[in-house]
This record gives structure tokens, C-alpha cells and sequence, in this order.
């Protein structure tokens, strides 16, 4: 094994890019850097080196733990590199709407406006805002 590869080939190899091409591409419009620095497919890397990728919207950072060059299986490739990507962000909770029992058809005139007045209230942030059983509108 050499000590140097490039790095389009090293992204390949170790599976963070299905293929060369995207790795290629992916250096060529800015979301690879080698150790803070921008990387040309080109750019050498080293065992040591910190690789940060932006490889299909999942940012990664890797430090590369064995130079390869052809590709191996995944369970060889994920011991070439050691992964220091930070956990996602928590997911942000969804505002509760507001269900029909299912088979219930289409909502009448009366469901209807208890549905807007709902939303309404929602959008106030937690105004409590209630619809009276028997008024009419």
C-alpha cells in the first residue's frame, strides 16, 4: 500500500462516495476539505490527515486511519478511518393537527369551521379558543 493516495480515490475506496465520479465532483465544487485546507481530487492525502465532506447533504469528518486505493468491503473500509462527525441536531416536534376518525367522509359545514377555528387558535401560539357544543354560526 502506498502512504499517499488521492483523495477522490480514498472517498471511494472507504464507501463515503458511491462512486469516484461523485467524490470528483464533490472536491471540484467545494465540499471536501484535507486537513481545513479546499481539495482538488488531486490532493493527497495521508494516514493522520482530517478529511471534512459534504458528501450527498451528510457531513462527515473522518481521519485517515490506512491509505487504500481499491475499494473493500465495509466492514474492511470502516476500519480505514477513524469517524469524529458530531451527532445530528434533535429533530424539531411537529405541532399536533387535528384528526378525523378514518371512514368519517367528508367534514360538514359545523366540522369545518371547529377545523379553522382550531388552526386559528394554533397559530395564536396556544390561545385557548373554545367552540361552544350548541352555538350556531
Amino acid at each position: 500500500m502506498d502512504s499517499t493516495t488521492r483523495v477522490d480515490r480514498w472517498l471511494w475506496a472507504v464507501r463515503l462516495s458511491k462512486t469516484r465520479a461523485d467524490a470528483a465532483t464533490a472536491c471540484r465544487g467545494g465540499h471536501v476539505r484535507v486537513n481545513d485546507k479546499p481539495a482538488k481530487p488531486s490532493t493527497p492525502v495521508r494516514a493522520g490527515d482530517t478529511v471534512r465532506t459534504r458528501l450527498y447533504d451528510i457531513p462527515r469528518v473522518v481521519e485517515v486511519g490506512t491509505v487504500i486505493e481499491k475499494r473493500v468491503g465495509a466492514p474492511v473500509a470502516v476500519t480505514c478511518y477513524v469517524d469524529h462527525t458530531p451527532p445530528p441536531p434533535p429533530k424539531e416536534t411537529t405541532l399536533a393537527v387535528a384528526q378525523r376518525e378514518r371512514g368519517a367522509g367528508r367534514p360538514t359545514k359545523r366540522d369545518r369551521r371547529r377545523m379553522e377555528a382550531f388552526e386559528r387558535a394554533s397559530l395564536l401560539h396556544g390561545v385557548e379558543h373554545d367552540v361552544p357544543e350548541d352555538e350556531p354560526y
